[in-house]
């Protein structure tokens, strides 16, 4: 069965199902020929994420929300296609940076072919994205172009960290918005808006994507700690072992109580060490940081579900409320 990311197939209505699969065999396929050139070692590295899998949960949202519309309009596959390589070229580059080794299971871009042609080809992914765009008119064109700049904009404050007397907090929900929210949200736009569904519909779902991107970003955060490798698949406390600040970090720094010193000074240290490591690592899964952090997560979810209320109800409003309680439940 085809894998729609997040979506829990089961819960689907059989039509809506049926046309899911439908587009998102359409994307796969547009997904390679976008990643096909004249130049043979182009188009390797190119697919070579393409080929590996993956959630597609951003063509996948892009899909659901076209039903909102003509979920059958020639400028929906078109766009959710566009979106998913967008995601993958940050995915090139995220991994550069991150000097990341494996990536859907498989060897990374950089680990396989090198860092100076791993982000080459997620510059060749973008630009394949936007000769998409191009076709679908001026105001898709600008949308992607917002979305991008966000993107960007995400990274480098990500990279750069708070500026002297921001609220670390306030500076760590910013970046989700920019870096992880906004090609969600521009996702589920596409899809609503290439379908022709009513403006209020479109700035809904939009809206939605926005809260329901940061809720995930919160249960992967949430997850990197208490996870469980069995079910996830990832090895718990990357970030933490990398020195990301995540919600749950970055709450016991806010508000650190007298018995969290020994906590403070492990997330000062060198957590490459593994002893070091699986000691932070325990402290945090039992400090109330957590718990808050799962409150987080809740919250945005259910700002996201409030939006669902005025549109249509149905099966496709039905499948966008199941996405908020599958962030929440992620992690609790």
């Amino acid at each position: 069965m085809m894998d729609f990311g997040p979506f829990n197939v089961s819960m689907l209505d059989p039509d809506l199902l049926a046309s899911l699969t439908r587009g998102m065999a359409a994307v796969n396929l547009e997904l390679r020929l976008a990643a096909e050139s004249a130049y043979p070692p182009v188009t390797e590295v190119s697919r070579y994420l393409i080929d590996a899998g993956g959630k597609r949960f951003r063509p996948a949202l892009t899909l659901l929300t076209a039903h909102y519309g003509d979920a059958s309009a020639p400028g929906v596959a078109a766009t959710a296609t566009a979106c998913e390589l967008t995601h993958l070229a940050t995915l090139h580059h995220d991994d550069v940076m991150d000097e990341s080794s494996l990536r859907r299971g498989v060897p990374s871009t950089n680990a396989r072919f090198g860092n100076l042609v791993a982000v080459l080809s997620g510059d060749y992914l973008f630009s394949k994205a936007s000769q998409i765009m191009a076709g679908q008119g001026p105001e898709a064109v600008m949308i992607q172009a917002s979305t991008f700049e966000r993107l960007v904009t995400g990274q480098i404050r990500e990279s750069t960290g708070p500026a002297p007397g921001e609220d670390p907090l306030e500076h760590y929900l910013s970046v989700v918005s920019h870096k992880t929210a906004s090609l969600i949200a521009t996702s589920a736009r596409f899809g609503a808006l290439m379908a022709g569904a009513p403006a209020g519909v479109v700035e809904r779902v939009t809206e939605f994507g926005e809260y329901v991107g940061t809720a995930f970003q919160l249960a992967d955060d949430i997850l990197d700690i208490a996870g469980d490798s069995r079910v996830s698949g990832k090895r718990p406390g990357t970030d933490l072992r990398e020195g990301v600040a995540t919600l749950p970090t970055l709450y016991v720094r806010a508000a650190p109580a007298p018995g969290d010193k020994r906590l403070i000074e492990l997330l000062d240290s060198d957590l490459t060490d593994d002893t070091l490591h699986t000691e932070a690592l325990g402290l945090l899964r039992r400090h109330p940081a957590l718990a808050q952090a799962q409150q987080e997560c809740t919250a945005y979810a259910e700002r996201a579900r409030d939006l669902l209320k005025p549109l249509p109800p149905g099966p496709v409003t039905d499948a966008l409320d199941t996405l908020c309680d599958l962030a929440v439940h992620r992690v609790s």
